[in-house]
């Protein structure tokens, strides 16, 4: 699972056999650690996370720990069965068909390094990262 920062054009994952509220819950312990507010510096910028209805997401442990960062991190629900609305559904296939594409895997750590050096590429080539040349009209 992933977030991504529309602003620095960079994906944030957090990789899991499983795919469970704890594991959103870790997930969320990465953004605190990039965008969560720091001891002794100034107010954190309110940072916005776009969300799907996916069981993950709307389980109480995963509610509860959303709520504990509302003050920081502001939640935006998609619409259900809307993943056409989901950005980020366009970087992980952008990432299946470039650097996924046409590989296997002899085991689940191979997956999870072939998915964290994908992420690191991606992140260091910003001209070629999906949405990077979208324009928000206002």
């Amino acid at each position: 699972m992933g977030s991504w920062d529309f602003g620095a054009r960079t994906l944030i994952v957090h990789t899991s056999r499983t795919k469970r509220s704890t594991d959103f819950i870790a997930h969320l312990e990465q953004l605190d650690q990039l965008y969560g507010p720091k001891p002794g510096a100034p107010s954190t910028t309110p940072t916005v996370i776009v969300l799907d209805n996916g069981p993950i997401h709307t389980s109480k442990a995963s509610l509860a720990q959303l709520q504990a960062r509302s003050h920081w991190l502001t939640v935006e629900w998609l619409p259900k069965y809307a993943p056409e609305l989901n950005d980020i559904e366009i970087v992980w296939g952008q990432m299946k068909k470039g650097q996924l594409a046409h590989q296997t895997f002899s085991s689940a750590e191979d997956l999870d390094r072939a998915i964290h050096q994908a992420v690191k590429t991606m992140n260091h080539r910003p001209s070629r990262l999906p949405l990077a040349n979208l324009r928000i009209l206002a």
